[in-house]
């Protein structure tokens, strides 16, 4: 059965996802990135971590054998996300270096990586790498989902509660209500 590229692309971006932006050296010493939205926990012992890239990604060709970042990007940092997948941006991302590559300020989280493994992903390259230093802020993260970016949205409250005589804003009881024990609770006698 021979897929629809297409629909084949639809049915994985129903699974949102963080973004990230992966970052090291080019041979030369100077920093690169791309964004990249497949990263995933892999072990805690040792401490592992995946990130799958095209091989059409020239950050890509500076990842074999050399050390890494994955920076989560944090909700404000949309405008990094395109720079790093190919839309430049003015001002460029502010860098700064990290314990084993270059990161970027102000995201989400850093994980900073040594390399484990690369594998062969068809059209894309897993790379494994260890985790060497973490940084983590209190910043909501930037989500992708459907072929959009997203942020984080607090959930509704009070929703499961329509409908209900028990819903503290319109049933029998509201909010404010103290219930008074009729007598004392009394332990068994034994």
């Amino acid at each position: 059965m021979v897929l629809d590229p297409r629909e084949l692309r639809n049915g994985f971006g129903r699974f949102a996802t963080g973004v990230t932006v992966v970052t090291c050296a080019n041979d030369l010493g100077q920093p690169r990135g791309a964004t990249v939205n497949a990263f995933t926990a892999v072990s805690l012992d040792p401490a592992l971590c995946q990130v799958t890239l095209t091989r059409r990604s020239r950050t890509c060709t500076y990842l074999d054998g050399a050390p890494f970042v994955v920076n989560v990007l944090a909700a404000d940092q949309l405008g990094t996300a395109l720079h790093f997948a190919g839309r430049p941006q003015k001002p460029e991302p502010e860098w700064a270096q990290g314990t084993t590559a270059p990161i970027l300020v102000g995201c989400a989280a850093t994980i900073s990586c040594r390399p484990w493994r690369t594998y062969d992903g068809g059209d894309h390259l897993i790379v494994i790498g260890e985790v060497d230093d973490l940084e983590i802020t209190d910043a909501e993260p930037l989500l992708f989902f459907a072929g959009q970016f997203r942020e984080l949205a607090a959930r509704p409250t009070g929703v499961h509660w329509n409908g209900s005589i028990d819903c503290p804003e319109s049933g029998w009881f509201d909010a404010t209500t103290v219930f008074t024990p009729l007598r004392a609770h009394q332990p068994a006698a034994s």
